[in-house]
């Protein structure tokens, strides 16, 4: 399935992950952006921790086959350059992921991308958009409240091996 919509001339997609080798597509970029944008802010053993429990083929899969999440590649001039996932609550839509390579940032694709995710909300007839983002990712969060997101708590997870999700919950109501 291909979602997309022109804006400001240029055209950018969101494409549903479906099959064996868009997982795959998924994991790699998972790859490329995780290590580029998180070993700053996190550290290179927890990146690579992260990456094999939470962004692996195998937890992707099972996010979609079993979690109800549904993931999209993101993609901008025929090639892939991101992904998102989400999944329908009660009365909100929660963003679990979204990325995108740090080649292509600052050209509008992560608005586009959530203004997408705002229409599927509202498709659902959901009330807000939720999600968690690291403390320290401070860029992230900035862009999250220019958008209309804001901070409504902290969340603070053990994901074993020692290692902590130290995040802030934000919410865009619609």
């Amino acid at each position: 399935m291909w979602a997309g919509r022109a804006m400001d001339g240029q055209f950018s997609d969101m494409r549903l992950v479906s099959s064996a080798d868009e997982i795959d597509r998924v994991f790699d970029l998972a790859r490329i952006i995780w290590v580029d944008h998180y070993s700053p802010i996190i550290g290179l053993e927890q990146v690579n921790y992260m990456l094999a429990n939470f962004h692996s083929r195998k937890a992707i899969e099972d996010d979609i086959g079993i979690k109800g999440f549904r993931y999209f590649l993101i993609r901008n001039n025929g090639r892939d350059v991101g992904y998102l996932s989400f999944k329908n609550e009660e009365t909100s839509l929660f963003l679990s992921k979204i990325y995108i390579l740090s080649s292509e940032r600052g050209q509008g694709l992560g608005k586009r991308a959530l203004a997408f995710v705002r229409d599927q909300a509202k498709r659902r007839n959901l009330r807000s958009i939720r999600l968690t983002v690291n403390k320290n990712n401070t860029g992230s969060i900035s862009a999250y409240e220019r958008i209309g997101f804001q901070k409504t708590g902290e969340v603070k997870a053990d994901i074993g091996q020692g290692y902590f999700m130290d995040d802030f919950a934000m919410e865009w109501k619609i």
